[in-house]
């Protein structure tokens, strides 16, 4: 009966750690481009339902998302019917994952590489980094789609979201490191050199709505799945406490 109670005491201990330990989420390793903060706008269903409608104008030309369908847009408040008349492709049906016609032999003599599926890019990236990926493209001659990439260089994806954002240049210094002498290529921001059709603070608000899609649509059951933890938690922790006063009632008498 002890060895029973003391078990039922460290196990319960041990499923809140773990508990804590997975809802903590992924810890990344800090880039060597600073990453800023994305907005969180995950309770915002007008957020989520733009930028469902800008992963579908815009990333669903080349990445697929095939781990979703679009009938779990309803989930988002937006109806079958919308569905059909404005997220949908000729050949696509509301039950259908969100495939691409584009061959990955294509893509790949295309572009250099198959552009990745996105249905889970949210979890692998995280959020900031994505956000911070898709406002620090900047234009770059050398590069074969003439683009390039702060947080990403010499990528090969192009800035699909560049008739928003306009066309920008990356300002770099040469500068001589003082301690050892070695040459730093010093980034020093960007310069606008066309203008987009919407402004910057427009551009970033589109980005975070995009960003909170690709989210939502990398775990759409968080929010259950974060609701259902904190009750799990709170059982966990009723059942500890009962099990070590129940320990301790046991052993009270004994010597």
């Amino acid at each position: 009966m002890k060895k029973l109670l003391s078990t039922l005491a460290q196990t319960g201990f041990a499923s809140i750690t773990l508990a804590l330990a997975l809802f903590a989420g992924p810890v990344h390793a800090d880039d060597e481009f600073p990453l800023d903060r994305a907005p969180d706008n995950m309770e915002s269903l007008a957020s989520l339902q733009h930028g469902a409608q800008l992963f579908v104008n815009y990333c669903l030309n080349c990445h697929s998302a095939s781990l979703m369908r679009y009938s779990r847009l309803e989930d988002l408040g937006i109806s079958q019917k919308e569905i059909e008349a404005n997220l949908l492709f000729t050949s696509d049906k509301v039950g259908s994952t969100m495939t691409i016609a584009m061959r990955p032999d294509d893509a790949k003599s295309w572009l250099g590489a198959a552009p990745p599926d996105l249905s889970v890019e949210a979890r692998a990236r995280g959020r900031d980094w994505l956000y911070t990926y898709l406002r620090s493209f900047y234009r770059d001659s050398t590069r074969p789609t003439g683009w390039n990439n702060m947080v990403y260089p010499n990528v090969g994806m192009p800035n699909v979201l560049w008739q928003l954002q306009g066309q920008r240049t990356a300002k770099f210094t040469d500068i001589t490191d003082p301690e050892n002498g070695e040459k730093i290529h010093r980034f020093d921001g960007f310069q606008q050199v066309a203008p987009g059709t919407v402004s910057r603070v427009d551009y970033d608000s589109d980005v975070a709505d995009l960003v909170a899609y690709l989210s939502w649509m990398a775990e759409p059951e968080q929010k259950t799945r974060e609701q259902v933890g904190v009750w799990v938690l709170l059982f966990l922790g009723l059942l500890t406490f009962f099990a070590w006063r129940l320990n301790a009632a046991y052993w009270k008498d004994i010597k």
